[in-house]
């Protein structure tokens, strides 16, 4: 075996115009592992070559005759010291004259560094280094060296690589959390694999007495003594938790990792090493909803912070964050934090469903073009003077136009942007599952979302849902529900009674001529007096007040009582007691319920009636006076046959038509039969839409249709059906186009992919679900959006603010 032995020798002065490094050697970036060593064996023509800086190769490829960067700094030492010089002067001959060796000023000797331990010859390899930085930074030297010496110059990059990489000089210049220890710290992988280790169920490697090495976030500490204090440390994605205990008994490391600990703050990053104990088995599996590792704890050895926490930022578990510090909500709130990990989750899934489908995901536009699609815009100013973006509302005409491009099935997860009164379920930006599949029906699409809802609830929830999910029309869900969303989970259904009324009692509950009037029942208590107190209360209320203020009249309110006449319905008359609907039979205590509104087709999302039902089902639930729907009972329905055009509403900019009509959802939706495609001459109010919304337990997840894919079908109902202005119509030439060219039938939906997370969350708000939702006033109160843009932003866009 070679013998080794340092070589760094100080014999002459370097000429600089011959000795600098060869220009292909390999460039390196630090001092670690820096081999100092020659052996014997290998040629004698070189050594070793360490370069202080960036050009210091791994062997020796650098002529002995050559000073090396240590031999300049006057580091050196007396072996070969002859040798070198004979070499030196053999090769030289008669071009140059040995020198005199200069006059050692340092002296650094490590040649008993192989007879040593490893832990000793690694410190003294440190020192080695620290000092070697030292002297790089010392050293006087002239500020830019000529350009024919600069290269034999070590650089003032090198120069701070070195002073970057010296331990000493990273304690002195860094403030004192940031650890040696922690910056040593190249790579995490060990500490991952440490966390994943505590959690195994064998004790193979976690064995007591192990040494562990583990990062996180420092949790409650309770200090039972001043020698013995117990915390909790969670995982770095806070699944996990462990206890450390520590004790002040000890000298040493110990002793000071045990004064740290109980310095540090709750939420501290930290990286945490100790040996690994057995405790005795602790009741609880969890700690503040996160898992425990309840049946092995950690003897303090030592602790390194990676951060502080300033006295002014108060985490406590119990503290309430607003939605200004919006990562400290994320960061201490164990299921808001849940929340967002299973969306994640579900979105993996869809995508790889939808992929094992045969669906391609497929990204569009951004920046697009404002068209009169049915919601208010969000315009994007460009400095063309007169020009802007328009936010898309969703990706509608892009699928299609990809559906004529030849695309089949596409799909993906689009950002859409809607200028909306906002509320629980709405952002003005959101996130949806759009998918378009060209050649298919609405049976094909409502198949595939079905299929794909299955496989989300069961991988994600661990549920499994029906196979076929069930139907109802439009008209069928507001007659019964009052509303184009249902919550099946209730029972309670509106029954027409108003050929069971006398006429005066109808005049007296509306001031409609030839209303209809509805009614539902809901068993609240088996006491009256509890159930008058209940809907007394509630009308008083604030939620109460829109539906006294109701123009069709005020709700009718009656209480079963079997004591009274009549059970309590005496001015509903005997015709009705007698001969009323089988479902609407009072029991004693139940509240009944009464509305009218005007006999007329029902336009919009939901009655007065359907609204009080749910309202009075919410309220009841709150004071505890009947029971609350099982959170695990999930209710789909499809809803189909919505009317294909809607009585245009002022608050709604709808399509800028003169007809009076908008497009119940959007002017792309084609007409269900051949009859509806006729009634679009003659009477477009009555046409049927091939459009299906998916609900489940009273929200609409999503909705889809059928598309129109003939030009000429299209371009009529702009111009002749909804009446739009014909710059409004050249505004879609883009989309007539292309359905022109050949496109084929085509049909889609949108999942809101926020609403179905609130819905497998269990959320009535889809803040809950969002990292970084808006507010109800459209502000992100943690970044301070929207801001006031300057004067000169302004200007670039040629705009200005009006007073």
């Amino acid at each position: 075996m070679s013998s080794f032995r340092y070589t760094h020798t100080r014999e002459r002065e370097r000429d600089r115009n011959t000795s600098s490094p060869p220009p292909s050697l390999p460039r390196r970036t630090s001092f670690k592992r820096q081999r100092l060593f020659s052996s014997d064996d290998e040629d004698a023509g070189y050594d070793d070559y360490p370069y202080a800086g960036n050009h210091r190769p791994s062997r020796a490829l650098v002529k002995r005759d050559q000073p090396t960067q240590l031999e300049r700094w006057g580091i050196w030492t007396d072996a070969r010291k002859q040798e070198r010089c004979d070499s030196a002067a053999e090769d030289d001959g008669d071009r140059r004259e040995p020198l005199r060796p200069r006059a050692r000023t340092r002296k650094v000797s490590f040649a008993a560094r192989v007879e040593r331990d490893a832990d000793e010859g690694e410190d003294e390899e440190r020192a080695f280094r620290v000092q070697v930085a030292t002297l790089a930074r010392s050293r006087p030297r002239p500020a830019s060296p000529p350009p024919s010496r600069r290269r034999q110059t070590e650089s003032d990059d090198e120069r701070r690589a070195v002073r970057g990489w010296s331990g000493e000089l990273f304690r002195t210049r860094e403030r004192s959390y940031y650890s040696p220890d922690a910056a040593r710290i190249h790579s995490w992988k060990h500490i991952d694999d440490a966390w994943s280790e505590l959690q195994a169920a064998n004790l193979t490697h976690n064995r007591a007495g192990r040494d562990v090495e583990i990062a996180g976030y420092l949790s409650t500490r309770r200090d039972v003594n001043k020698k013995l204090s117990f915390a909790m440390l969670r995982s770095k994605n806070q699944t996990w938790c462990i206890q450390i205990v520590s004790t002040g008994n000890v000298e040493g490391e110990e002793a000071e990792a045990h004064v740290r600990l109980r310095t540090l703050r709750e939420w501290t990053p930290v990286v945490v090493r100790g040996r690994l104990l057995e405790r005795k088995q602790a009741k609880d599996d969890t700690y503040l909803g996160i898992k425990l590792i309840n049946d092995r704890e950690i003897s303090l050895t030592s602790i390194t912070p990676l951060n502080e926490i300033p006295n002014d930022i108060i985490i406590k578990q119990d503290t309430v964050f607003g939605p200004e510090q919006r990562h400290l909500q994320l960061r201490t709130n164990a299921e808001l934090r849940n929340n967002i990990i299973k969306r994640q989750k579900a979105m993996q899934r869809a995508r790889l469903e939808l992929a094992d489908n045969g669906w391609r995901e497929i990204e569009t536009p951004i920046l697009f073009k404002s068209t009169p699609e049915g919601a208010r815009e969000f315009l994007v100013p460009t400095r063309t003077k007169g020009l802007a973006y328009a936010l898309p509302q969703s990706p509608q005409q892009y699928k299609q136009i990809l559906m004529a491009s030849g695309f089949t099935r596409y799909y993906q997860f689009a950002r859409c942007f809607r200028d909306e009164d906002l509320r629980a379920d709405r952002q003005p930006e959101f996130t949806q599952l759009d998918m378009e599949m060209s050649f298919a029906a609405e049976e094909d699409i409502m198949a595939e979302i079905e299929r794909l809802l299955r496989a989300l609830w069961y991988r994600v929830l661990k549920q499994k849902t029906p196979e076929k999910f069930p139907r109802m029309t439009y008209q069928e869900a507001m007659a019964s529900y009052g509303s184009d969303k249902p919550d099946l989970r209730y029972n309670s259904k509106i029954h027409s009674i108003t050929q069971y009324l006398p006429a005066d009692l109808i005049g007296k509950i509306t001031p409609l001529q030839d209303p209809t009037v509805e009614a539902f029942k809901i068993s609240i208590s088996s006491d009256p007096k509890v159930t008058r107190k209940f809907i007394s209360d509630f009308l008083d209320g604030p939620d109460g007040k829109a539906f006294l203020e109701n123009a069709d009249g005020q709700p009718g309110v009656f209480v079963g009582d079997l004591s009274a006449p009549m059970q309590g319905l005496g001015p509903l008359g005997y015709q009705y007691v007698m001969e009323g609907p089988e479902a609407l039979a009072i029991e004693h205590g139940d509240l009944l319920i009464l509305q009218a509104r005007p006999t007329a087709p029902f336009a919009g999302g939901s009655t007065m009636l359907g609204n009080l039902r749910l309202a009075l089902h919410k309220a009841a639930i709150a004071q505890g006076l009947i029971d609350p729907p099982d959170q695990h009972d999930y209710k789909f329905v499809w809803i189909h046959d919505f009317p294909l055009f809607s009585p245009s509403v002022d608050s709604e900019p709808g399509q800028g038509g003169t007809a009076g009509l908008a497009s119940t959802h959007h002017p792309f939706t084609a007409p269900k039969t051949p009859a509806d495609v006729d009634l679009l001459l003659t009477a477009p109010e009555k046409a049927i839409a091939a459009h299906y919304d998916i609900v489940v337990n009273g929200v609409e997840l999503g909705g889809g249709s059928r598309r129109i894919h003939s030009a000429g079908v299209q371009e009529f109902i702009f111009r002749d059906v909804l009446k739009m202005k014909p710059e409004r119509v050249e505004d879609f030439r883009h989309l007539l186009d292309v359905l022109r060219s050949g496109c084929p039938p085509h049909v889609g939906i949108a999942l809101g992919w926020d609403r179905l997370m609130a819905i497998m969350c269990h959320k009535e708000s889809v803040r809950d679900v969002i990292a970084f939702p808006k507010s109800g006033r459209g502000e992100d109160l943690l970044v301070k959006s929207p801001n006031r843009p300057t004067v000169e932003q302004w200007d670039t866009y040629g705009l200005q603010v009006k007073a």
